[in-house]
């Protein structure tokens, strides 16, 4: 596997965001809950880790689905250029 990440799909996810909940972006594209971690990232040899982070309030959020994004693990439109 290379340290790349898979593109799980080429545009960003649409996600309701809550308050206080604790949230783990899937970062190497393996995952089959997308766009959050699901652990499939350790039988991979990548070495890519999710992002993790404790939300501070209710949202809609954009979350990348191409895993290129600079603004991890929100979308920044990476995804138009692939």
């Amino acid at each position: 596997m290379s340290d790349e990440p898979v593109i799980a799909q080429k545009g960003p996810y649409r996600i309701e965001l809550l308050e206080g909940y604790r949230y783990a972006w899937c970062a190497c594209g393996l995952s089959k809950m997308q766009p959050f971690c699901d652990g499939s990232h350790t039988s991979s040899k990548a070495g890519i880790k999710p992002v993790v982070w404790t939300q501070d309030k209710d949202a809609t959020a954009l979350l990348c689905g191409c895993k290129g994004t600079a603004k991890r693990p929100f979308c920044d439109a990476t995804h138009k250029a692939l």
